[in-house]
């Protein structure tokens, strides 16, 4: 079995699974609870806060944990829009967000929203002359992602900051799923920041939103006080602690870890250089995790599938995509809804192996033969 479809998601770090069974038994009690056992459980979860805001460099800030990025999302963008108005009722974004942004967003149409969406330039970044044509008065959110699910483009989070605050009723939320832990982050431009722990070896349902304490948000999640004022339930202190444990393996072995997966990267793309049919997606801006490639004339739905039959895992596009649809990085970028229709994205790890490295150049080789 090869899985080369970490972007989608990662198998869980030894010491982050050690530490969340430990904290099972050991944190146990409801961390809303005013008996001992409940408040040395929450209190382990403000340590856990600390040393994640701490860890971003953004001790200022408030963080809500919630399942995943998915609901972060929606927290930020939705809940902003319901408790903030007044702040005017224009919102943009751009074609290369996760559909747990763009979901949220197109909602806001209901509230009486104008929706723009800023175009990208030929590497993938936002266009900031379209993006200062764009803003205007009413303009209340922006929300960019600094990575893209499936070309792989990091944006320059501060070059865009730069043009939103000219307009002070505006704020900049970042979906920093794909990026944290597989890039240096700086974002304290950023006012709402979001991400999900099983992107970055961590366990799947846990995430978090991290927000400018200014800020308020209408809760999504509604039923007595908790953690945070923005979202009521019983929290879960292992998952969280896990999640800090997560966060501290990722950026301790960060150099280590992204040596060996740029490494890959450029091995892969000389070994793609020899096909006249391939053409490279990802760009010059794109982190060596996620590599994108198009197959002229075949679906990437389909090499997928083959490869799939040979257990060797990847995806077409981001995992929340809509099945045989153009992958919208990929057309943003390039303009080319057959390119993009024949999108194939490969996701790297510090786990994957010259050996799994060597299988797979074998595979593919016979999958493309297959389709002449």
């Amino acid at each position: 079995m090869i899985y080369l479809d970490y972007a989608a998601t990662t198998p869980v770090d030894s010491d982050v699974l050690e530490i969340f069974n430990k904290s099972t038994n050991e944190y146990f009690a409801n961390p809303n609870t005013s008996h001992l056992l409940g408040k040395i459980a929450f209190e382990r979860i403000r340590t856990a806060e600390k040393t994640i805001l701490n860890l971003l460099d953004l001790s200022d800030r408030e963080i809500v944990f919630t399942s995943g990025a998915s609901e972060a999302n929606n927290l930020a963008i939705t809940g902003y829009a319901q408790q903030n108005p007044h702040k005017g009722k224009h919102a943009i974004t751009t074609f290369l967000e996760h559909s747990s942004v763009t979901g949220p967003i197109m909602s806001l149409k209901n509230r009486g929203y104008d929706l723009d969406f800023v175009d990208v330039d030929e590497y993938g970044r936002v266009d900031l002359k379209s993006l200062s044509s764009l803003m205007r008065e009413e303009t209340s959110l922006v929300s960019v992602c600094l990575v893209d699910s499936e070309a792989g483009v990091m944006q320059d989070i501060d070059a865009i900051a730069r043009e939103i605050k000219k307009y002070p009723n505006c704020i900049l939320h970042v979906d920093v799923t794909q990026g944290i832990g597989k890039a240096h982050l700086r974002l304290k431009a950023a006012d709402l920041i979001t991400f999900s722990a099983h992107k970055f070896y961590g366990i799947n349902g846990c995430g978090a939103l991290i927000k400018n304490k200014s800020i308020s948000l209408e809760p999504q999640i509604k039923g007595g006080l908790s953690l945070s004022p923005y979202r009521s339930g019983t929290p879960s202190a292992p998952l969280i602690i896990s999640l800090e444990q997560a966060l501290v393996t990722s950026i301790d072995k960060l150099e280590e870890r992204q040596r060996k997966i740029l490494f890959l990267n450029r091995d892969l793309k000389k070994y793609f250089s020899q096909f006249k049919n391939i053409k490279i997606n990802s760009t010059y801006y794109s982190i060596p995790n996620i590599l994108s490639i198009s197959v002229e004339g075949v679906k990437g739905e389909a090499i997928a599938d083959y490869l799939s039959e040979k257990e060797i895992y990847l995806s077409a596009k981001s995992a929340c995509s809509a099945p045989n649809t153009p992958s919208r990085s990929v057309y943003s970028i390039t303009r080319d809804k057959k390119r993009a229709l024949s999108a194939l994205r490969i996701s790297l790890s510090h786990l994957t192996t010259s050996d799994e490295m060597k299988i797979f150049k074998k595979e593919f080789k016979s999958c493309i033969d297959s389709f002449k």
